[in-house]
Formats: C-alpha cells, structure tokens, sequence
C-alpha cells in the first residue's frame, strides 16, 4: 500500500508526517471516473421560473461547456403535505419513495433528462432521504410499522424537524422496502449513484446491506452526508462524504480570526483517513445558502481562495447551482425564489478552467494512493496556504491569500522545484529561479508543472 505524505507547518518549521493508509474499504474501489469528477448539485424548484426537469435540461449544455461532470439534483420524490413548512414543503419531506415530484414534471420528463445527462457526457445522482420521511407517505398508511414511536404511539418526530418522522431501522421488511425503492431509480432511470442525506443518521448496517443489492444492477457512485472524521465506520461504505468540520472551521476562522495553523492541523488529520474514501470539499450547498448565509457572507473576501481550494485539494469539488454567477443571495427552503440568472456567468470560466485542470491533472486526482500532497512553508505561514499535489512527473502548485491583506512573502520549501503554468494567467515560471509572490486581497495562483 502507497504512503501519502503531508509535511505540517508548525510556525516557521517543518515536520515530517508520513500516513500510511490503513483503511481497507468492504467494498470495490471506485471506478476511474469518481477520480476526477466533480459534483453540481441542482435545485430544481429554484433553478427556472418552471421549475421543471424539461426547464433545467435546456441548461445542461452550458452547465458542460463548463466543465460540469456529475449531476445531483436535490429530492425529486413527491412532498407530503400534512404538516409542510411554507406553502411548498421541504423537498426532504417525501410522500413516496417511487413516484416523481408533480412540481418537477413526469417520470418521464425525469428519465428524457437523465437519458439527455448522458448522452451530454454527465453523471447523474439523487438526493436519497433515508433517514425520516413526511407524515403521509404513503408507507404510514400501508406499513405504519416501518416507523419510530414515541412513548404514546405516536409517530416520532425527527430531531429539530416536525415536518418530518424518522422510520424504524430494527424492522427488516422496511430495510427491504428501502432497498427495492432505491432499485426502482436504477432500473427505470439509469441514474449512476445517490448522495445520501443524513448517511450517519441511519445504521450503518443498513448502508452495509444496502449498497451491495443495490449494486447487483450496475455499480453506483455514493456520497454521504457524514464527516469522515466523526463517523469513520461510513467512510468503509461510501466513496466519498462531507467535509464538514473543515467547512464550520473554515467559516470561524474568517470570522472570529482563528489562526490558520488550526485548519493546516485539520487537513493533516482528514489525510490520515487514507484514500480509501474521498471527501467532498464546498463553500456552500442548498442549507448552507438558505439557513446559514451565501459563501460571500460566510468567507469575504478569502470566498474565491476558499472555492480554488475545493477544487484542488485531495477529494471532490462540490458546487451549488448559481455558484457560477455568483449567486449573492439566500434561496427560500419553502417557497419558490427563482435564482436571478442574468445570462452573464463571471464565474464560469474560473470554474472551467479548475474542473479541467481537475479533470486532466493525475496530481489532482482525488483518493488516489499514487497522489502526494504536501503542504508547503512560506514566509507568511499565519496568512498563506501553499501546498503541492504530485503524481510521478504531474505536479500542481496552489497558493491561496487566506488573509485579510495583502501579503509579500516566499516559499521555503524543497518541495517546490522547477518550471510551472500559471493556469489562469499562461505565463510560466522557474521556482528555481526565486519563490516570491506579491499577494493583493483575495489573491490566489494555481501552477501546473
């Protein structure tokens, strides 16, 4: 087994830490694809003035002119209606694990968007909500034995959420039922994995049971919602999880000036989860956006270092619909709030030219053994986040303004050598030749060896 090796900053010093990947997943290794890709996730209710599967597909041309590779979209099972929040309910709150969305289209619609997907070259996954459903799925009716309840019998509300009960994993028939709904989207749409809501609010030994059935039909590409580093036994299940100690870290870091070497001490310890599983990297997702403020409240003026370091750090990118704007306001959970398109996408071509370089790169290949990743000393060690990823002859420098002000500082690391493109500029530099950077605010550079 191939060792991954970080170097950890510690002021102006440097440590030696060599990780040896330890974590042998139960199941088969991703396919080469899950490498490289990188996830948009779509919500369909705000993405159009319809709303609408057949709305959303004319946009899929320019979401791949973009270098957009997977899509996941967000529920599009029916919503139950019985205790909705706002006038349209919560896309979390099924009323049926087989049936498509009305406000979306038709099953139909749903299966010509994911045929049209992949003739476009896309991957395509759903929301799996297996955690609670809404109070009048259809199961509470047929098989009100599925459920959790309370000490008076009643159904048991989920945490926080009264709009939706949590069902009953100890019942083997409904863990069954579970896994024939999830069939059903394989067989009848083709879909090519699931993105799993509140993965660690489920028993593990469900996704245990669930992912090797379910994969009898085609092998499927599985993301979490669980951070790996609370919920390790997950991670020997599903290709890839959140990131979301680094996303709550990061946001106090900007906000309350924490100092950078915490999250440099944070990423070493998501490396020593090895590469058996990948993490998915985001500055924003549908809640962040609606409950917690956009990634330009939440970052300033590092959000754009924040998003070129989603994108090249070890894993899998994850964006939000709008990210490519920017979108500069919260979306209603409830109610429909259209994204304010303007035809005019600034953003674009700076996520271009991440996903191809993503895609094109080994060094930025994600959960890759072969795959180096070091992070680099500098001058500025408390305001710059430098690293390098390498995979034999490929090499990717990154150097991100994590500060508040401009910054003059160098690079002092055996680590950097030789001649590099600037992937966004298209000069080329010797590092041999001198490692100084001039950093404005928000400054960042990407260097392709």
């Amino acid at each position: 087994m191939k060792k991954l090796i970080l170097l950890a900053v510690i002021g102006l010093g440097i440590v030696s830490c060599t990780v040896q990947n330890t974590n042998k997943n139960t199941m088969d290794l991703p396919k080469d694809w899950k490498h490289t890709t990188n996830i948009y996730e779509v919500n369909v209710r705000q993405y159009t003035k319809e709303g609408t599967f057949k709305a959303f597909e004319k946009e899929m041309p320019r979401l791949k002119s973009m270098g957009v590779k997977t899509l996941w979209f967000m529920p599009v099972t029916p919503i139950a209606q019985q205790n909705k929040k706002g006038s349209l309910g919560s896309q979390y709150a099924a009323s049926d694990y087989t049936s498509i969305n009305p406000e979306f289209g038709t099953l139909n619609d749903f299966k010509h968007m994911v045929n049209e997907a992949h003739r476009l070259g896309f991957k395509v996954i759903i929301d799996w909500v297996a955690n609670h459903t809404g109070w009048d799925h259809v199961w509470t009716k047929t098989h009100p034995e599925f459920y959790l309840k309370d000490t008076g019998g009643k159904f048991h509300v989920a945490s926080g959420m009264d709009d939706i009960i949590e069902l009953d994993y100890k019942n083997q028939e409904m863990r069954q039922a579970m896994i024939d709904a999830m069939k059903f989207w394989i067989q009848e749409t083709n879909i090519d994995g699931f993105r799993c809501d509140l993965a660690s609010w489920v028993e593990v030994d469900f996704w245990q049971q669930a992912r090797p059935e379910v994969e009898k039909i085609k092998p499927l590409f599985w993301i979490g919602e669980f951070d790996e580093l609370e919920s390790p036994e997950y991670g020997k299940i599903f290709d890839a999880s959140y990131s979301w100690k680094w996303m709550h870290k990061s946001e106090d870091y900007y906000k309350k000036n924490e100092p950078l070497q915490e999250l440099k001490d944070l990423l070493i310890q998501y490396s020593k989860i090895g590469d058996n599983s990948m993490r998915a990297w985001f500055t924003t997702n549908h809640d962040e956006n609606s409950w917690n403020g956009t990634e330009y409240e939440k970052y300033g003026v590092i959000a754009k270092p924040m998003a070129v370091f989603s994108a090249t750090w070890n894993g899998i990118p994850l964006l939000y619909s709008g990210q490519e704007l920017p979108n500069m306001k919260r979306l209603e959970f409830f109610e429909k709030d259209v994204i304010k398109w303007t035809n005019t996408y600034q953003m674009a071509d700076f996520y271009k030219t991440l996903f191809n370089l993503k895609a094109s790169n080994p060094a930025l290949r994600g959960g890759d053994t072969n795959v180096s990743t070091y992070l680099l000393n500098t001058t500025a060690n408390d305001k710059i986040l430098a690293y390098v990823r390498k995979n034999g002859k490929n090499e990717v420098l990154v150097v991100l303004n994590m500060s508040k002000e401009p910054v003059n500082f160098s690079i002092e690391d055996e680590n950097l050598s030789g001649t590099f493109k600037n992937i966004f500029e298209g000069t080329k530099r010797d590092f041999n030749n001198g490692k100084d950077f001039n950093f404005k605010v928000s400054d960042f550079a990407v260097f392709e060896k």
